[in-house]
């Protein structure tokens, strides 16, 4: 269990979202900072909702 608005709890959201790589880089997201997590949580999580 990851404390709310922490990196792991970000991972967790993406991939229950179904993102498991970086749209444009391509890398596992696991491998990014929590700024560049978070701003894939706004851009295709957040919107969803």
């Amino acid at each position: 269990m990851a404390y709310f608005g922490s990196k792991g709890w970000l991972v967790a959201e993406l991939k229950k979202a179904g993102i498991t790589r970086h749209p444009v880089g391509r890398k596992k997201i696991e491998t990014y900072k929590a700024t560049e997590l978070y701003g894939l949580y706004r851009k295709y999580v957040q919107k969803a909702r």
